[in-house]
């Protein structure tokens, strides 16, 4: 897991989500085992899922404007982004790009609760991975 390609795809979805301001995002690669007690004790669902994003920013004050602001965290299970790059028959690498980048849309605010907010995070998903493609194919 290159830990260069995880900060390349926060810079991506930031760039293309237009999000102008200097951004702190922290990238957790764990285990099935742990993201279940994660989203058992902070979302009340007892099971494993493949990414978790905890924003630092809700009901956040006013701050500084120079201060960077520090958006949360993209926790993501490393055990189930390898059983689903398998099953999609892609690579671990392009898995892990996808959940982060599906992370961070969830620190920005976008919702995958409803059909609707899961049709517009995948259509952003999408643009921001193909942006991210193209730049590592020149």
């Amino acid at each position: 897991m290159d830990r260069r390609r995880l900060i390349a795809a926060v810079r991506k979805s930031l760039q293309v989500e237009r999000f102008g301001e200097p951004a702190e995002v922290s990238i957790v690669l764990t285990d099935d085992e742990r993201i279940r007690e994660l989203n058992r004790d902070y979302r009340a669902t007892d099971r494993a899922t493949d990414v978790l994003a905890f924003s630092q920013l809700e009901g956040q004050a006013v701050r500084p404007e120079d201060e960077t602001v520090a958006l949360g965290d993209v926790v993501v299970s490393a055990e189930t982004a390898k059983r689903q790059a398998a099953e999609g028959a892609h690579s671990l690498a392009d898995e892990l790009d996808l959940l982060v980048v599906h992370g961070v849309l969830h620190l920005l605010g976008y919702d995958d609760e409803t059909e609707a907010g899961a049709g517009e995070m995948r259509q952003h998903e999408k643009k921001i991975l193909d942006e991210l493609r193209h730049g590592r194919a020149t």
